[in-house]
């Protein structure tokens, strides 16, 4: 059986990505259980923090599943998922007003939101491509072939490392919407802040793999070309 030692980068990120989703899941679960003293509805409290900060566009509407909170700014929608839109937790408070980060980065034109938005249709063609060109440029031994399918994948790194400012920039908004407006107390931002520094860590793991795939294909290139 042929035996790839690159996969031995994948791990770190591996390792990364589960105690992340596992932080997530661990912080989401704790705060979720934790009535915020003003019981607005975290739809409603969205709603109040974004025509506070003067942006009356956006439509709060509930959507599927769980932790799958989002702003999409072509339709300037912001979804909150079925456990957060009518809960009054710190929890969802505190990710109801991250997608309000979003959603104010949308109206002040924050660069890097344009630009993690314009990027995608890209980034969605390279994630699907990339490793059948790179695989079909190892079997061919044709490097160009190789070199494609990585610089496609890297789009995907590139995708990553925006996120990552995008979404610290959404908490740092959010902690300070939440304070400007009296959603939460002092105590309480504790527990807002935990949650999401467990969610902005999803994407630091994701990051971390991305760039950890990279090098192994850059290795796997090499190491062919040098056959």
């Amino acid at each position: 059986m042929y035996y790839d030692p690159t996969y031995l980068l994948l791990i770190p990120g591996l390792l990364l990505a589960l105690w992340a989703q596992g932080a997530v899941k661990s912080a989401y679960a704790k705060y979720s259980r934790v009535p915020s003293r003003n019981g607005l509805p975290a739809a409603e409290a969205v709603r109040r923090m974004l025509k506070a900060s003067g942006n009356y566009r956006v439509q709060v509407l509930p959507g599927q599943g769980t932790l799958t909170d989002h702003y999409d700014p072509r339709n300037q929608t912001l979804k909150l998922s079925e456990g957060v839109y009518n809960s009054s937790s710190v929890a969802a408070l505190g990710i109801a007003a991250h997608e309000a980060g979003h959603a104010m980065q949308d109206k002040e034109g924050y660069a890097l939101l344009g630009l993690r938005s314009a990027i995608v249709p890209a980034v969605n063609i390279g994630s699907k491509l990339s490793f059948p060109i790179f695989i079909v440029g190892l079997i061919m031994s044709f490097r160009p072939l190789t070199l494609i399918g990585i610089a496609l994948f890297a789009l995907t790194v590139l995708f990553t490392l925006i996120t990552l400012p995008v979404e610290f920039d959404a908490s740092r908004r959010a902690i300070a919407m939440l304070n400007a407006s009296g959603l939460i107390a002092k105590d309480e931002e504790k527990g807002v802040r935990k949650v999401l520094n467990a969610a902005a860590m999803t994407y630091v793991a994701a990051a971390v793999g991305a760039i950890l795939q990279l090098l192994r294909l850059i290795l796997l290139s090499r190491s062919r070309s040098r056959d």
